[in-house]
C-alpha cells in the first residue's frame, strides 16, 4: 500500500508520529501526508543556510497549515538547524523551541507564526511582494543580489478561509512569479471528508486569479513532485499552485486517509504497526547517520551564502551607495543615522505652523515627510486611499511599476493586514496599510498576529469615532480602541493635532519590537499650543497639556479630537475659579510603560478625574477610578452629520463642565 523507498521522507513521518505520541497532543496526519513533498523541496530546491537562518537571500518556507508543525520541526532538525532531538521530545511543552504551532522567534528557521488557517499564504504573498520589489530596486545586470523563492504549503482548511481568496487574487494581479504554493489535497478536515462542505474547483479558482496551476500531482511520487517544482520555477510572470493529491497520515496502516489521523496521537500500537509497514527499524527519535547525511544542508548552505557574499562584495564595489543602503535596510534593519534629528525638526515645524486640520490630513503630511527619509516605507490602503489620505506625491503603485512603494490592496482589509506582516517579516520594508477604524474588525486576527510576532507593521485607521458621521453605526467604531489598546505588544496612538500626529508616526517608525496602530479623525481638530517640554512629553504617551498654578482640583483626560473640547471646558471652569488640569493621552500603552513616579506626577492620586473620549467608557476606569467619571459611549452611534452626533452624545464643553462640577461637588 505504501511507498517505502524514501527513508528521508519516512524520517519525517516517524519523527512527527513519535513527537505527537510523546506529547499526547498534536496533528500527525498532515506531516505524514506532506513528507514526500517536503523532502523533494528541501533536499533538491530549497536554498537556505541552517547555520545562518537570517541570510538575506534565503528562500522562505511557510507552513500555512500550521497545525502540522511537526513537519517543519522535523525539516529544521534534519537539515541542521539548532533544533535538537531533545527539542523534538519537548514538542508542545512549556518554553520549548517546538510549540504547538510554528511561532516566529521561538524556533530558528521559522519565518512566520502560523496556525490561524490562511494566514500563512497571506504572509507568503507579502514576502513575495517584498522579494520582487527589492529585486527591482537593487538588482543590476549581472548582480541579482535579491533572487529567492517563497514556498508555501497549504491545506484544504487554508483554502476554505476567506483570506486565501483575498490574498491569492492580489498575488495573481501582481504577477508574483517567485511565489510557489503547494496544495495538500488530502480531502480531510477535522469533521471528516471535506466533500460535504468543500467542493470548490480549486484549480479553476486559482487560474481565474491569474495563477499558473499544475494539476494532478501525486504527492507521494517524488519524481512527479520534482518535475512540478521545475515547471513552476520556469514560469516567472505568475505565482504557481501545485496541486498535490496526498493521503493524510500516509504510513499509518489503520488511520491513513481518515480524520482519525488529523488531530490526535496515533497510539502506541498504531505507531508500532507503522514501523513495520514503513520498514523503519529504529526506536523513537532515532535517525540513522546515513539519513542525517542525506538531509544535512549546513555545508551546502554555507557555500551558497559564501557565493552570495562574494557577489555582494563585487556589487558593493560597483554600486557602493546601493550596497550601503541595502545593508542598512535589509541586513541591519536600521533607520538612517539622521532620522531622529530630522524627525525632531518635523515635529517642531508641525507645532509652529499650528494648522487646524483633521488628523488624517496631518497623517498624510507626515507620510510625505517620512517617505522622503525612508525609501523602505511601503504604503497602502484597502480601497480608501482618498479617505484614509495615504497617498503622497512620490507614491508609486506596485500595479504600475515593479519598484513601487504603494500597494492598492482593494477591498481586502484582512488580506492587506496579513500581507503587511509578511512584508515586515521579510525585511527591507516598513509596511503601513490603512482602512477605517471600524473595519479593523475584518482584519483583527492579522493585527493580533502582528503583535504576537512583534512584526513591525503600522496599521493606519481613520474615521475613528461617531465623528465619522452620516455613514452611521455600521461605520462608527465604539469598542475598537479598547480592543487595540489591550492587545499585548501593540502600541496604539490617537493624536489630537498635527504635532501629536507627527510624533505618533515617528514613534511607530522607531519602534523595533512590535506593530503600531495610528488612529486618526475624519473631522477637523484645533492645533494646540505647547511649550518645548510639552512637545517632548508627547513621546511619553500622556502629559500635562494645561495646568493650574495651585494643586489641581480636577483632572480632565482626553485623546484625539476630544482634547479640544476638554481644553474648552477647562478654560471655562478656570474662569469660574476652579483649578483644572488637562492631560492629553495620545497613547495609553506608552504612558503605562512610564515610571510610577512619572505617572503619579501626571495623574496624582486623590484628585478627581474625568476622562473624555468618543469611544467605549469602560476602558477609562483604570485611570479615573470608580470615583471618577467618563464622557464616552455605551451604545452604538447613529446616522447624522458628525457635529450633530458629537453634540447628541454629549461631546460638548458644556456637558464636560456639568460632569466636572458633579465630581467637584
Amino acid at each position: 500500500m505504501f511507498n517505502t523507498s524514501s527513508n528521508s521522507a519516512n524520517a519525517i513521518r516517524m519523527l512527527a508520529a513519535d513527537a505527537v505520541q510523546k506529547a499526547n497532543s498534536g496533528h500527525p496526519g498532515a506531516p505524514m501526508g506532506m513528507a514526500d513533498i517536503a523532502t523533494v523541496l528541501w533536499q533538491k530546491f530549497y536554498r537556505h543556510n541552517p547555520t545562518n537562518p537570517q541570510w538575506a537571500n534565503r528562500d522562505r518556507f511557510i507552513l500555512s497549515n500550521g497545525h502540522g508543525s511537526m513537519l517543519q520541526y522535523a525539516l529544521l532538525h534534519l537539515s541542521g538547524y539548532d533544533v535538537s532531538t531533545e527539542d523534538l521530545k519537548q514538542f508542545r511543552q512549556l518554553h520549548s523551541k517546538t510549540p504547538g504551532h510554528p511561532e516566529f522567534g521561538y524556533t530558528p528557521g521559522v519565518e512566520t507564526t502560523t496556525g490561524p488557517l490562511g494566514a500563512g499564504i497571506a504572509n507568503a504573498v507579502g514576502m513575495a511582494i517584498a522579494e520582487k520589489t527589492l529585486a527591482a530596486q537593487y538588482n543590476k545586470p549581472g548582480f541579482n543580489i535579491v533572487d529567492h523563492y517563497t514556498y508555501c504549503f497549504m491545506g484544504d482548511g487554508c483554502l476554505m478561509e476567506g483570506i486565501s481568496h483575498e490574498v491569492s487574487s492580489l498575488a495573481g494581479t501582481l504577477k508574483l512569479g517567485k511565489l510557489i504554493g503547494f496544495w495538500d489535497d488530502n480531502g480531510i478536515s477535522i469533521d471528516g471528508e471535506v466533500e460535504g462542505w468543500f467542493t470548490d474547483d480549486t484549480p479553476k479558482r486559482f487560474e481565474s486569479y491569474g495563477w499558473h496551476v499544475i494539476r494532478g500531482i501525486d504527492g507521494h511520487n517524488q519524481n512527479d513532485i520534482a518535475a512540478a517544482i521545475e515547471l513552476a520555477q520556469s514560469v516567472t510572470d505568475k505565482p504557481t499552485l501545485i496541486c498535490c493529491k496526498t493521503i493524510i497520515g500516509f504510513g499509518s496502516p489503520n488511520k491513513s486517509g481518515s480524520h482519525d489521523s488529523h488531530g490526535a496521537a496515533l497510539g502506541v500500537d498504531e505507531i508500532t504497526a507503522m514501523r513495520e509497514v514503513l520498514k523503519w527499524e529504529h526506536e523513537a527519535f532515532v535517525i540513522p547517520d546515513d539519513i542525517y547525511g542525506e538531509w544535512d544542508a549546513k555545508e551546502a548552505g554555507q557555500a551558497r551564502e559564501s557565493e552570495w557574499k562574494e557577489l555582494f562584495a563585487d556589487y558593493a564595489a560597483e554600486y557602493p551607495q546601493l550596497a550601503k543602503e541595502f545593508n542598512r535596510r535589509v541586513i541591519k534593519r536600521e533607520l538612517p543615522a539622521s532620522f531622529n534629528e530630522k524627525a525632531d525638526e518635523f515635529v517642531r515645524v508641525c507645532q509652529s505652523e499650528m494648522q487646524d486640520v483633521a488628523t488624517r490630513k496631518a497623517s498624510q503630511n507626515a507620510i510625505a515627510f517620512f517617505a522622503n527619509l525612508l525609501p523602505e516605507l511601503m504604503g497602502g490602503s484597502a480601497d480608501l486611499a482618498g479617505s484614509n489620505l495615504t497617498l503622497w506625491p512620490k507614491a508609486k503603485g506596485l500595479q504600475d511599476t515593479d519598484d513601487g512603494n504603494y500597494v492598492y490592496y482593494g477591498v481586502r482589509e484582512f488580506g492587506m493586514s496579513a500581507i503587511m506582516n509578511g512584508i515586515a517579516l521579510h525585511g527591507g520594508f516598513i509596511p503601513f496599510g490603512a482602512t477605517f477604524l471600524m473595519f479593523m474588525e475584518y482584519a483583527r486576527n492579522a493585527v493580533r498576529m502582528a503583535a504576537l510576532m512583534k512584526a513591525k507593521s503600522i496599521f493606519v485607521y481613520t474615521h475613528d469615532s461617531i465623528g465619522q458621521g452620516e455613514d452611521g453605526p455600521t461605520h462608527q467604531p465604539i469598542e475598537q480602541l479598547a480592543n487595540l489598546r489591550m492587545t499585548p505588544n501593540l502600541t496604539t496612538w490617537r493624536p489630537c493635532d498635527a504635532a501629536e500626529t507627527a510624533e505618533a508616526w515617528r514613534q511607530a517608525l522607531i519602534k523595533q519590537d512590535g506593530p503600531s496602530a495610528l488612529v486618526f479623525s475624519r473631522q477637523g481638530t484645533k492645533a494646540v499650543e505647547r511649550s518645548e517640554a510639552q512637545l517632548k512629553g508627547i513621546a511619553k504617551g500622556g502629559y500635562v497639556l494645561k495646568d493650574c498654578a495651585t494643586p489641581a482640583e480636577l483632572i480632565l483626560i482626553a485623546t484625539g479630537s476630544e482634547v479640544g473640547i476638554a481644553l474648552e471646558a477647562a478654560n471655562s471652569l478656570t474662569e469660574q475659579g476652579h483649578h483644572v488640569r488637562v492631560v492629553s493621552m495620545p497613547s495609553t500603552n506608552v504612558f503605562d510603560a512610564q515610571s510610577k513616579e512619572y505617572k503619579a506626577s501626571i495623574l496624582p492620586a486623590g484628585v478627581p478625574k474625568l476622562a473624555v473620549e468618543a469611544a467605549h467608557t469602560d476602558f477609562w476606569y483604570k485611570y479615573v477610578g470608580l470615583d471618577g467619571d467618563v464622557v464616552g459611549m455605551q451604545t452604538f452611534g447613529e446616522s447624522a452629520p458628525g457635529a450633530a452626533l458629537l453634540k447628541h452624545f454629549g461631546f460638548t464643553a458644556e456637558n464636560i463642565e456639568e460632569k466636572a462640577k458633579a465630581l467637584l461637588g
